[in-house]
């Protein structure tokens, strides 16, 4: 709720403090006190416009002004959620504050740190319902008209399954849509894919296959050279006067000294015992060696021609030759997605239909839940135009079927508020109503038609009996109270019908260029409340008139009014 509004030097208030009850908040005064002014300074503190070209500017004399408006709020109220988004703790209270400079600049602050006017309109409109503008906020919005009436039919979870289900129909409809298309350019690239396919299948390449045939081909190309080196180094190593016989001839020798002598040479010994086995170890690689060389022409060729017919086929695919293995098996794996696409797409257009049927199935429950909520809603209205001196005016709810195409996750039909003001005109939008007292007076009978499933915000309205007295009046003060009951009401008001059943009332007076609020208390209300009825001069009749006025307004054990006055 709105718990507090501070002003300082906007237009004429130099200072004012309002705390407002919970209930039905009422502002009175006479034409030209300046009672727009407060309004219009809670709408600047809620985002709304200001500078020397609107309604709100820094008051004459005054370099800066500002207005912070002050709200207590439950920890799910949807303002929580807006600040938690911007990482701006809340602690069950908001406050928004505007500052505006002379030259128009303004600033704005929510509990304290400065933020772009954006989300001061956000949180505003969250936490503020204005009527009797023609805006197009609140219920004047067609885009939250949906939501009022499935909050009206107690049709929310439907409306969430249908929101889940239009979800897992557009994700069924995008993976269909993904396979056709993955099938298509697969249909495009076949034969191509195929052929590749069958090329690397035939070839069979294998990792490290280069490296081995260069190295090869490398070595049979000189294999007569190198193997007449090889037998020569095999000769030096192995012949008879070869290292290894050399070798072999000093340990004997040294194995014939005493066994003191032979101590003395171990190190020598077991030096050369490690040379011959080295020895050995070439002898039997230089072996090796000479047997793989191949100085076999016929075989020099087959290398050559495998070699080369491998980078031919890593150049015509673009790819490194130890790449083709992998290649290979990727063609593989898409010739044989080629041949299984169609079932995998024949699976996704399954579960797409199953999923739009139940899409379906939700959206027309839904559908016909609206319908029925659609005719108890124009009911309800109905009800409360004749008593709002509104009886030429009609109030339907329509719902607009939508092509399958069109349809969301909000369901098969766009919801819209229409009204007709006129006997024998046709429905348009609300905000066709010109009448700034008809519309807000058409504004409260919707709101007392919704007020059980009544959203959190605080309702504003600006003279909603503008141009009504009487009975009329007295219809739209009950309605206001009733409406209070629900959530808070802030009004501005000429009528003494209205006043009277105030839970809080604010007095506004202009002396010279200033303006002055007050809060008043009982008697002080019943004064104003008789002045309202009989003009400036009070008279005792008027007195007693807004005692029964006030005796009747006022709930059981309630006075409606606070004991102490504060002065603002």
């Amino acid at each position: 709720m709105l718990a507090a509004l501070s002003i300082r030097d906007i237009v004429l208030i130099e200072q004012a403090a309002l705390e407002f009850a919970p209930g039905l908040n009422v502002l009175t005064g006479e034409t030209g006190a300046g009672k727009s002014i407060l309004l219009d300074s809670l709408g600047l503190a809620a985002g709304g416009a200001g500078g020397p070209k609107a309604r709100t500017s820094v008051r004459p004399g005054a370099t800066q002004g500002s207005a912070t408006a002050i709200f207590e709020v439950p920890p799910d109220h949807p303002a929580c959620a807006l600040l938690a988004a911007q990482e701006i703790p809340a602690e069950g209270e908001i406050v928004l504050r505007r500052t505006l400079s002379a030259d128009g600049r303004s600033r704005a602050f929510v509990n304290d740190q400065a933020v772009g006017v954006g989300l001061l309109k956000e949180l505003g409109a969250a936490l503020l319902e204005v009527h009797g503008q023609q805006d197009d906020r609140g219920l004047f919005d067609p885009a939250t008209h949906r939501a009022l009436l499935d909050g009206f039919g107690g049709l929310g979870d439907v409306a969430a399954q249908v929101s889940a289900r239009f979800g897992a129909w557009n994700a069924a409809r995008a993976e269909l849509e993904n396979l056709k298309s993955t099938a298509e350019r697969a249909r495009a690239e076949a034969d191509f894919v195929r052929a590749a396919a069958a090329e690397l299948s035939d070839f069979a390449p294998v990792a490290g296959e280069e490296e081995k045939l260069a190295g090869e081909r490398a070595l049979m190309m000189n294999a007569a050279r190198i193997a007449e080196d090889v037998s020569a180094a095999l000769e030096l190593v192995s012949g008879e006067r070869g290292a290894e016989s050399a070798l072999a001839q000093a340990l004997k020798k040294l194995s014939r000294m005493s066994e003191e002598a032979r101590k003395a040479a171990a190190l020598a010994e077991s030096a050369l015992e490690q040379a011959y086995a080295q020895a050995e170890e070439a002898r039997r690689e230089l072996d090796s060696l000479l047997s793989r060389l191949d100085t076999d022409t016929g075989a020099l060729e087959k290398k050559e021609e495998r070699l080369f017919a491998l980078r031919a086929l890593a150049r015509k695919y673009g790819v490194p030759p130890d790449e083709l293995p992998a290649l290979a098996q990727d063609y593989a794996a898409r010739q044989d997605a080629l041949l299984g696409g169609g079932d995998h797409i024949r699976k996704a257009e399954a579960t797409m239909i199953a999923a739009r049927e139940d899409y379906l199935a939700a959206a027309r429950k839904l559908s016909k839940g609206r319908a029925g909520a659609a005719r108890k809603l124009e009911a309800a209205v109905a009800a409360e135009l004749v008593p709002l001196k509104l009886a030429h005016a009609r109030f339907r709810v329509a719902l607009e079927a939508l092509d399958e195409d069109k349809y969301a996750a909000g369901g098969m039909e766009r919801v819209s508020f229409e009204v007709a003001t006129v006997e024998g005109a046709g429905f348009g939008g609300l905000t066709r109503i010109a009448s700034g007292g008809e519309l807000a007076r058409f504004s409260l009978a919707l709101k007392v038609a919704l007020a059980e499933k009544s959203d959190p915000a605080a309702l504003v309205f600006d003279e909603v009996d503008r141009g009504v007295g009487g009975a009329v009046a007295d219809a739209v003060g009950l309605r206001l109270q009733r409406l209070a009951g629900t959530t808070q009401v802030l009004l501005v008001t000429h009528s003494p019908q209205v006043a009277a059943r105030a839970a809080r009332h604010f007095r506004i007076t202009r002396v010279k260029d200033k303006t002055r609020i007050e809060l008043l208390d009982e008697a002080e209300r019943l004064e104003e409340i008789a002045r309202m009825l009989s003009g400036a001069a009070v008279t005792d009749e008027a007195r007693a008139a807004a005692r029964r006025l006030m005796a009747e307004a006022a709930p059981p054990g309630e006075s409606g009014a606070p004991k102490k006055r504060k002065r603002a």
